[in-house]
């Protein structure tokens, strides 16, 4: 099974997120510092890999990163702010968990973030398109970002049932429209994006 390098720079920070797209729920981003000699079988963006195997996974990470943290950006956040600026939160909120403050935090994506380490400013920020793809420490950003979404769509789905977010996560799929329009939004949909609004503005 194909698995991506792992960064030889000490201190090398993999940043990565998961929920930017969804209808309803938060957006998650982790943080993960990976050490050198760090061998995770498997390890690729999270978007190619089944449940089972970005679970197992995940454990693997949380065992052998140096450091990593997972944070949150809630619905209130992300109507408040926009889901840019909710997504950069999580991230630096990620960051100022970590136990130890980063050489290089690399972020998958084309957008780099102004981000700081507890209010200490980082030698550098990078963006690295694809990233999930192509860094190891990216990619072990995105398994733990998905994997904790993933789990804290479930435990909504038990809070405002009916609405299936243990099987779309949010997502705007059809059986998600079409519980839209028999119960109406809940409490995690974000209203500030352009079908709820549409929808709730129209007459």
């Amino acid at each position: 099974m194909m698995s991506l390098p792992v960064s030889q720079i000490e201190g090398w920070c993999g940043i990565d997120e998961a929920g930017r797209g969804p209808l309803a729920g938060p957006v998650v981003a982790a943080a993960v510092i990976l050490p050198t000699d760090c061998v995770i079988e498997g390890l690729q963006d999270s978007k190619r890999l089944s449940t089972a195997v970005r679970t197992r996974l995940a454990q693997e990470i949380r065992e052998q990163a140096s450091t990593y943290h997972i944070a949150v950006a809630s619905v209130s956040e992300i109507d408040s702010h926009n889901i840019l600026q909710a997504t950069v939160l999580a991230m630096q909120r990620a960051l100022n968990f970590l136990r130890y403050k980063p050489s290089l935090v690399v972020v998958d994506g084309n957008y780099t973030p102004s981000l700081q380490y507890q209010n200490q400013p980082l030698a550098a920020v990078r963006s690295m398109v694809g990233g999930d793809n192509k860094d190891a420490a990216i990619a072990a950003a995105s398994i733990l970002a998905k994997t904790t979404r993933d789990a804290l769509m479930e435990e909504l789905a038990l809070i405002h049932q009916g609405y299936g977010f243990e099987q779309h996560k949010g997502y705007g799929t059809q059986a998600h429209i079409a519980a839209l329009q028999r119960l109406g939004p809940c409490a995690e949909h974000r209203r500030s994006f352009a079908p709820l609004r549409l929808w709730l503005n129209k007459p």
